[in-house]
């Protein structure tokens, strides 16, 4: 009980935080840079509901393992809606910093988030059960490490050069996202305990959102 009662506290606070700062930057915000940032904050908000408001649920009644297909469907949409999330942050990249070409860099963000869609629509993922094969775990992640790591690298090299004070940290909250992301793809399966990561993983996407709301208040 004690674990539900905290994690539905921080899930909704968390969600409530994406979902209305996203809509606010998405109506209110007055440039197309702002609004992007506000679309790919409501997807965060909106596509992590998926997988949390099951996992409260399943927390407070029969537990994680009765409500297996529920959690495995919105693990499956998060997946899906987190790679949707890093191609907006790439085309804010693109915005923010006025690239005009560098076609090739683009062609390889699609190519890479569309192998990771394609991995997690492969049956083999197993989503409706509750262990899930690791390989497929593995697999699926390769292409979203690359995009992690396109981005950290993208925005390190222009954030400097433009001396960016808005988005100097994103490369850090990346990182920090995928330093914990990873090990609960590897290890929770044999440790459960490695899922606490989650929570800090969740900490640097609201360390990314208060960036950009950063950028709408300048605007």
């Amino acid at each position: 009980m004690p674990q539900a009662i905290a994690e539905t506290i921080f899930d909704v606070l968390y969600l409530s935080f994406a979902l209305i700062a996203g809509l606010i930057m998405l109506i209110k915000g007055k440039t197309l840079l702002v609004k992007k940032a506000g679309l790919m904050t409501a997807l965060l908000g909106a596509g992590d509901s998926f997988h949390l408001v099951p996992r409260a649920y399943a927390l407070w009644t029969t537990g994680l393992e009765a409500n297996a297909a529920a959690l495995g469907v919105g693990k499956f949409v998060t997946s899906i809606t987190m790679t949707i999330f890093y191609l907006l942050l790439y085309y804010i990249w693109r915005e923010r910093y006025q690239i005009k070409d560098r076609k090739s860099l683009t062609f390889v963000m699609w190519l890479l988030a569309l192998l990771r869609i394609g991995f997690c629509l492969l049956p083999q993922n197993q989503w409706l059960e509750y262990r899930q094969p690791l390989q497929y775990g593995i697999l699926r992640n390769i292409p979203f490490a690359m995009i992690g790591i396109i981005i950290i690298v993208i925005f390190a090299q222009e954030a400097k050069k433009a001396n960016d004070k808005v988005f100097h940290f994103i490369p850090l909250a990346v990182a920090l996202s995928f330093g914990f992301y990873l090990p609960v793809v590897l290890f929770s399966g044999v440790l459960p305990i490695i899922g606490m990561l989650m929570i800090p993983k969740t900490l640097a996407y609201v360390w990314i959102v208060l960036m950009n709301w950063q950028l709408y208040k300048q605007s």
